[in-house]
């Protein structure tokens, strides 16, 4: 019986599945690029705000304490946003008449709130509690990066499901006295694998890493 393929046809079709292969590995390769670029994860992105404000300003030359502005942190799963009698607490002494501040004096006056865009925003299917973190001595920068130093505010870190594993599975590698959560200017000391060793011993933290913690 002759032969229906010539013998080259072996030779291509071995050469075809292995171009479909790195052809797969490539676009799969890239798809990781671009899922994990700052086009999609927005790290370092400045988002628009209906006021300009500067954490830098307020934190590092004013000296401001987090929980002043952010005062449910501690207690609830949200952090909470100023009212805007709080920012009028100041502003209306200071820099009262400021064309910048005029959507604060406007939300005060019309009793209406600021309508901020969220700049750490997880999806909806995740559940993320403040309140465990901090009583648990992960400081605010290790998530948030030094807002003391953006003049504008931007996402420092990813947010993907890794990046929050990697705390997770590893925790004495951030975690910080409590007393220390909400200082801008602490730094991991030399001793911090023993540290961290003693921390989460004596704060009682549990490697978290079942689907069912974040995703409720």
């Amino acid at each position: 019986m002759p032969q229906i393929f010539r013998r080259s046809t072996n030779a291509i079709a071995r050469i075809t599945i292995l171009g479909a292969i790195f052809v797969v590995a490539i676009v799969t390769w890239l798809l990781m690029v671009v899922f994990r670029s700052d086009y999609l994860t927005e790290v370092r992105v400045v988002r628009d705000q209906p006021v300009p404000f500067s954490h830098k300003h307020h934190v590092a030359d004013d000296g401001i304490d987090c929980r002043y502005c952010h005062t449910s942190v501690e207690i609830s799963s949200f952090a909470g946003l100023p009212a805007t009698e709080t920012c009028m607490t100041c502003h209306s002494q200071i820099w009262a008449d400021s064309p910048m501040l005029e959507p604060v004096r406007a939300s005060l006056q019309n009793n209406t709130p600021l309508r901020w865009t969220r700049v750490h925003d997880l999806p909806d299917f995740v559940y993320f509690d403040h309140s465990i973190h901090v009583n648990k001595g992960i400081g605010c920068s290790t998530c948030h990066g030094a807002v003391d130093e953006m003049p504008l505010m931007w996402r420092e870190n990813t947010l993907l499901m890794e990046w929050c594993l990697a705390c997770h599975r590893e925790p004495e590698k951030y975690v910080r006295p409590r007393e220390a959560v909400f200082r801008m200017d602490w730094t991991p000391p030399p001793n911090q694998p023993e540290l961290g060793r003693q921390l989460v011993t004596q704060y009682k933290i549990r490697r978290l890493t079942d689907c069912y913690t974040c995703h409720r």
